[in-house]
């Protein structure tokens, strides 16, 4: 499994082929229909940081990025500074609660052996009528990460801990994306 020294040299390359350099298209229209900005929201594997930086220009409050690599967590400490909480370390150490947690590529950078960890990870970490959001390749990636998959498998992960509200093909991706990705949102129940 990629560890803190593979993504930092990744991040130091910055040649990530998953990198859209802007926020997700479905991701943005879904922050669009939340009401509430006092949301508190986890962004794990969080990437360069621009479904945050969304979140933070629609006046969302409470938001925090957790990474492995410390690289990108110095990148994003310079260009977000106090605007939210930057942590650095392995997601599956956390602890918290939180009303939302966004999957923006994190899945599929996790090796396949670590999802039904994930999944009790994310139910851990949500209060109660909690929500995960996102998004999923519904696809096979040779050589990973990133690690693709199916709906059929996400629906059968998903489903042993959370009340899974959708799982939809996106209308919107980007071009390179279209056909290839699935938004969902699973809620904690109680």
């Amino acid at each position: 499994m990629p560890n803190a020294f593979y993504w930092d040299q990744e991040y130091l390359k910055d040649e990530l082929p998953w990198d859209m350099r802007q926020a997700s298209p479905p991701l943005k229209s879904y922050f669009d229909h939340l009401q509430d900005n006092t949301l508190d929201i986890l962004i794990p594997g969080c990437g360069n940081g621009y479904e945050a930086g969304y979140l933070l220009d629609k006046g969302f409050t409470s938001i925090t990025l957790i990474d492995i690599s410390r690289v990108l967590m110095d990148r994003l400490k310079e260009k977000f500074g106090q605007r939210l909480t930057l942590l650095t370390g392995d997601f599956f150490d956390l602890g918290g609660e939180y009303d939302l947690i966004v999957e923006q590529t994190f899945f599929c950078a996790l090796a396949p052996s670590l999802r039904q960890n994930y999944v009790e990870k994310m139910y851990s970490l949500l209060r109660p009528g909690g929500r995960l959001a996102g998004l999923l390749f519904d696809r096979d990636f040779p050589d990973g990460p990133p690690f693709g998959g199916s709906r059929k498998e996400y629906q059968q992960l998903l489903e042993k801990k959370f009340k899974l509200i959708t799982l939809t093909p996106c209308l919107n991706s980007i071009k390179p994306r279209m056909g290839t990705e699935l938004f969902f949102i699973a809620e904690r129940s109680i």
